[in-house]
């Protein structure tokens, strides 16, 4: 049985979930305690689990993340938020030098079960250096896993999941889906998973498939439909979910069954995860394509502030529409 749940409030039970499960579970970052997150997110945890489980930092992200990766080598699990994940800069040493080499430079003997999460995400007209998009840069780096969840049911399973695994997890959020609603499973229906590195066909169709991820996903099933009903075109949906590991039979799998395939990507053109998507498909399944692959990305601009050029600047449906229409 389901319930209907906020996209926050199903990261938020996965939390809570979390904590009461594991005592080694613990959240940090700016604002999450007595202020309740500043997207509302961690809201009543502080209330319910304390000052030694839900922890207010510093404005320091370089700090607190040290401070974090440090915890997680001594055996805490601990949950990191920053408020934007354009933050990652200052803090860049500590997040791919520290936190995905520590393992390997161990030779297997120190883990580090951390999990960085937070919005990652353009469209709300906050300027250039509230609006990377990341998830392709850290996927580059070995030793990082990265998921970025469209659906509020995706946002709990995947950040259960991240949360119990042994390496760094990095979760990409989106500030515009925080209040989208969906179908959540019940906690009494037993525990609610979702592993890392398992795409999800969000729609099935049999003439072109639309792959994305995050709220990408979103706009490739409203084109979805525009395609369906204004063209009589049918677009099978892919949500990647996880970027690494990423689920390279799934990709497969729907190429191969549509013969034809747009990739919507809402980080830069350049070096993007499309990039790597393009890749692999012309790779290993290039003889079943009947058309070029197509992308739909970020224009390649900074951030642009302006509301209405912002929304042109990010993918949305009429440019995925009218992409498909290329090829199909």
């Amino acid at each position: 049985m389901s319930r209907e749940l906020q996209y926050r409030h199903a990261i938020r039970e996965a939390l809570d979930e979390e904590l009461a499960r594991d005592e080694n579970v613990v959240i940090m970052g700016e604002e999450v305690a007595q202020y309740n997150g500043a997207y509302k997110v961690t809201e009543g945890l502080w209330q319910k689990w304390g000052d030694k489980r839900i922890v207010d930092t510093p404005i320091s992200e370089a700090g607190f993340i040290g401070m974090g990766i440090g915890a997680s080598m001594l055996g805490v699990r601990p949950v990191m938020e920053l408020m934007f994940w354009s933050f990652h800069s200052v803090a860049f040493d500590q997040l791919v030098n520290n936190a995905a080499c520590v393992r390997y430079m161990s030779g297997g003997l120190i883990n580090v079960p951390i999990v960085m999460r937070g919005p990652a995400n353009g469209g709300t007209n906050v300027g250039a250096t509230h609006s990377h998009i990341p998830e392709g840069l850290f996927a580059a780096f070995p030793g990082l896993k990265v998921c970025a969840p469209a659906t509020p049911a995706d946002a709990k399973g995947l950040m259960k999941a991240a949360i119990r695994d042994n390496d760094p997890v990095y979760v990409m959020e989106n500030t515009l889906l925080y209040g989208n609603v969906g179908p959540v499973p019940d906690p009494a229906d037993g525990d609610f998973v979702i592993p890392l590195g398992k795409a999800d066909i969000k729609r099935e169709g049999s003439d072109i498939s639309l792959i994305a991820h995050g709220r990408s996903v979103l706009h490739a099933l409203e084109a979805a439909e525009t395609l369906q009903s204004e063209h009589n075109i049918s677009a099978e949906v892919l949500d990647l979910r996880s970027i690494r590991p990423l689920d390279q039979d799934a990709i497969l799998e729907t190429v191969r069954k549509t013969n034809r395939v747009v990739l919507v990507d809402e980080s830069k053109g350049f070096g993007g995860v499309s990039a790597m998507v393009s890749h692999l498909i012309q790779e290993h399944a290039f003889d079943y394509l009947d058309a070029p692959i197509k992308r739909v990305t970020t224009l390649d601009a900074p951030a642009i502030y302006s509301k209405f050029v912002e929304n042109d600047q990010l993918p949305n449906p009429k440019r995925i529409v009218d992409q498909v229409l290329t090829i199909a």
